[in-house]
């Protein structure tokens, strides 16, 4: 059979409407990309306090773009693969070349060696998170947890020592710098156990509806009247918390392997097969066998 590149119904299917549920998480996911790209061009043009915010705001971007496509039933692979592509450029190439151009760059080949670790850290974090998503061995308790610093949490994070200079703090030196992205480069990495929250469903009461309001309108205004302040403290306050998050993991392994060991430990109730009362036999047929034997 001849192919038609003007058949209608290759057409048809070539030009299929897309529902617009579908594009706007990946809009919301494009509009990422170009704050991460922002970021890397200002911080090449050393207005260092812009390059930050714009990370920011693809972290910020980032958070919402998955829940608004799982609101609106907007999910599609294509969406996934971008949302990827996105995290790589936006939280692991741009953090480790606002680095460089900000202060790795006086240890300079030990700066890029650093920089570029840490990018590529971000590149294997997210390409592990992709193969081990559908992994059918994972314990139940296990959806509640990350595996390693993901990556924009520890693209916020690995921005600190620019966080305190953006205070008037003394700047660190460059090696210290260097040894901090080195560190955030192998969280991210690792096998740690990082508590997520995913599954946990937290619902307010009316009651406490309005006063949540005005604690996130709070909470706003100060991120945008003490941007760094609050940056720092919730870095701090984060890579604090990873102790905790890894002692979690391990008290619900316990209780899981404790919970299998008991239920392969308990006896079996007999089958309803088994426990069914069978007739004698007749003597013609107790005498079967014994002719089979001869």
């Amino acid at each position: 059979m001849s192919f038609d590149p003007t058949s209608p119904d290759l057409r048809r299917r070539r030009f299929r409407p897309i529902p617009v549920r579908l594009l706007v998480p990946n809009m919301i996911t494009l509009l990422a990309i170009c704050a991460g790209l922002t970021a890397i061009r200002l911080s090449t043009e050393g207005r260092m306090e812009l390059a930050v915010g714009a990370i920011v705001f693809a972290a910020f971007l980032d958070g919402i773009d998955g829940r608004i496509a799982r609101m609106i039933k907007g999910q599609s692979k294509f969406g996934a693969e971008l949302d990827s592509l996105a995290d790589f450029v936006n939280f692991g190439v741009a953090p480790g070349l606002i680095l460089y151009f900000w202060q790795l760059h006086e240890l300079r080949d030990g700066g890029w060696i650093a920089a570029m670790m840490y990018a590529i850290s971000g590149g294997l974090r997210l390409a592990r998170f992709n193969a081990s998503i559908d992994d059918p061995n994972k314990p139940p308790f296990a959806a509640n947890f990350f595996t390693g610093v993901p990556a924009p949490l520890g693209a916020i994070t690995v921005l600190l020592p620019v966080y305190l200079a953006f205070l008037d703090l003394p700047r660190p030196p460059a090696l210290v710098t260097a040894l901090y992205t080195l560190l955030i480069a192998f969280l991210m990495v690792s096998r740690l156990p990082v508590f997520s929250g995913k599954t946990t469903r937290m619902r307010v009461s009316p009651e406490l509806l309005l006063p949540v309001f005005a604690a996130v309108v709070f909470f706003v205004a100060l991120i945008v009247v003490y941007p760094w302040h609050i940056l720092s403290a919730v870095s701090i306050l984060y890579m604090v918390s990873l102790p905790f998050g890894w002692r979690l993991y391990r008290r619900q392994a316990a209780r899981h392997a404790a919970t299998l060991a008991a239920a392969a430990a308990a006896p079996q109730a007999p089958s309803p097969a088994a426990s069914t009362f069978t007739p004698a036999a007749a003597p013609d047929q107790e005498q079967r066998p014994q002719e089979r034997l001869h």
